[in-house]
């Protein structure tokens, strides 16, 4: 049994232990959940979970090649006692310590730390909340393990019991349990150690043993008489988990793109959290920390979306379920298509209950997950499932064409824009059926050829012709290339001309989608460009497996790209300044 097949057998205990951490704390009147906090962690966990499937190589294959060849002693015998195993166990725990002491103290091990600490509540569902990025740097600080020779087995074994014996001690309501918070990690120890208070920040880092910290003085006690605030000193602000594990990084990158030194640049990376070079923090200062100003992030969502949220939540927690069980018997198409789609259903949902994104977008989103996973792994539904996103995108623009109908003196040309979107949209439909049939691929290519052209006098309404020429120079020489590509490697005569007009169309909606977006200069017809981009993505994909080799996971690809772009154009195109 793998380590993802025990996590998935310890699910049913974690969710058991979490519903009687709730029952019983609205029973005593003191209820530390929150739906969307709670979405939000439980996300983490399994986007860290599923994530792990794929960077197993980093946890244990480098710590098996270096036992292999440079452990310093051997003795399986020894490791393998009771003697061995605990001894390894208080070994990895010390190991433990010191990553998780300076993944408070260095920048870019904070960056994936974080993750565990954004939420402003603490419950059990924080525990599960684990970072996706941290076995980059992590399994480097348990070398000397495999130096002192513990073995694979023995080694990953005390390191799922340090995990889990961590899980209960995020709750609120365990009080000081005396003698046993003097020796290890208790609820108490660890409440403070989630703390943003001053006299707490960065304290009893212990997982199993708080010993550590007594030793090497990051030892305090709990103090019943001060509230504990917890969270971190730079909110999330969000329930989208991609960017729960990408903010800090995003933030650092940032800082060392600023710095005007080299050194800076560097240094941003490994000083402590929080530290900026001094030119960097005086043209762009943040607010001071201030206790008394924190507030809980918890913004309003109605009572029918967090009930469908809740029970889409359930289901993508069982198929996550399933996809780690059988994950190692997969093949690498298979389980990258599965964890993509995974991600993108665990990202709607967070957006749909903060707010950033409406019912279409969902919809749109998840029937997308569910049509390029059947077509990954060659289901049968594909054919029934293709076409759901553009129907969905399609009734989404037309009721937004309605609602527009009333808007004064702009109404002529946002219905304008909204009949150019619906018939881009219902070509890029008809597009879809007819490219199920290999028959009628020049049928499918002359539908997308009219969807483009729709897209590109979309994009003209309210943009002058091609305002950005580096990104028109840009994409017809990709475009071109391309073209090249597909001539030198065989493209039937036949195919030549009408895929010379295709490729000519796309690029240049493309450039338009792109001029427009520096045009404006505002978010959704930024995001409007990206669409048009990652939809010739999505062609160069599909030409490219077809007609000059067969490329890897190619369904997931050209359909994941594709869905992407018409979802980004239909649900932004109607939303910039222009329109």
């Amino acid at each position: 049994m793998n380590p993802s097949q025990v996590i998935v057998l310890a699910i049913p205990v974690f969710f058991g232990l979490i519903a009687a951490e709730y029952a019983w704390g609205r029973w005593r009147g003191r209820d530390t959940y929150r739906l969307g906090d709670t979405v939000n962690s439980l996300g983490l966990g399994v986007l860290s979970q599923i994530s792990a499937v794929f960077t197993r190589v980093l946890r244990v294959g480098l710590y098996t090649a270096a036992f292999q060849y440079v452990a310093l002693w051997r003795d399986d015998a020894f490791w393998t006692a009771w003697y061995g195993w605990l001894l390894a166990l208080v070994f990895y725990d010390l190991c433990y310590y010191w990553l998780h002491r300076l993944g408070h103290t260095c920048a870019v091990l904070w960056a994936a730390h974080v993750v565990h600490h954004q939420s402003q509540h603490y419950n059990l569902t924080t525990a599960l909340r684990q970072t996706s990025s941290g076995a980059l740097l992590g399994w480097l600080f348990y070398l000397p393990m495999a130096l002192a020779g513990v073995p694979p087995l023995v080694f990953g074994v005390v390191a799922l019991i340090d995990l889990l014996y961590q899980f209960w001690v995020h709750t609120e309501h365990v009080p000081r349990l005396g003698w046993f918070d003097r020796w290890f990690c208790s609820p108490s120890n660890h409440r403070v150690h989630h703390a943003v208070n001053d006299r707490y920040l960065d304290k009893n880092y212990g997982g199993v043993w708080v010993v550590w910290d007594r030793l090497f003085g990051t030892f305090i006690e709990e103090d019943p008489n001060e509230a504990i605030v917890y969270g971190t000193r730079a909110p999330l602000q969000s329930w989208d988990p991609l960017w729960a594990n990408a903010e800090v990084y995003v933030s650092l990158a940032r800082d060392a793109w600023r710095a005007e030194h080299w050194r800076d640049k560097l240094l941003v990376w490994f000083k402590p959290p929080g530290w900026r070079p001094a030119d960097v923090a005086e043209r762009w200062p943040r607010e001071p920390f201030e206790l008394e100003r924190v507030t809980r992030y918890d913004p309003p969502a109605n009572r029918a979306t967090q009930v469908i949220v809740g029970l889409q939540f359930v289901l993508a927690i069982l198929a996550s379920g399933v996809f780690l069980w059988f994950s190692e018997a997969m093949s690498l198409p298979h389980a990258a298509t599965a964890f993509a789609a995974l991600t993108a259903w665990l990202w709607s949902l967070g957006a749909l209950l903060q707010g950033r994104i409406g019912w279409g977008v969902a919809a749109m989103t998840q029937a997308a997950v569910a049509a390029t996973t059947a077509a990954a792994w060659e289901l049968p539904v594909f054919a029934l499932l293709k076409p759901l996103p553009l129907i969905v995108a399609i009734v989404c623009v037309a009721n937004r064409g309605r609602i527009l109908g009333t808007q004064g003196t702009v109404d002529a040309q946002r219905q304008a824009q909204q009949r150019w979107l619906l018939a881009a949209l219902t070509a890029s439909l008809a597009g879809d059926l007819l490219l199920l049939d290999k028959a009628l691929f020049v049928a499918g290519l002359l539908a997308f050829l009219l969807a483009h052209l729709a897209y590109l006098r979309l994009f003209h309404l309210d943009a002058r012709w091609f305002a950005s020429r580096a990104a028109l120079g840009v994409l017809l020489a990709l475009g071109a290339g391309v073209l090249g590509l597909l001539w030198f490697n065989g493209l039937p005569v036949g195919l030549r001309a009408p895929v010379l007009v295709y490729v000519l169309a796309i690029a240049l909606m493309a450039a338009q989608a792109m001029g427009r977006a520096r045009g404006w200069r505002d978010s959704p017809a930024a995001w409007t460009g990206v669409g048009a981009c990652l939809f010739m993505l999505s062609d160069g994909i599909l030409a490219t497996n077809r007609f000059v080799q067969p490329l890897p996971a190619s369904a997931l690809g050209v359909l994941g790209t594709y869905y992407a772009a018409q979802c980004l154009i239909a649900f932004n195109a109607l939303r910039s300044r222009g329109a």
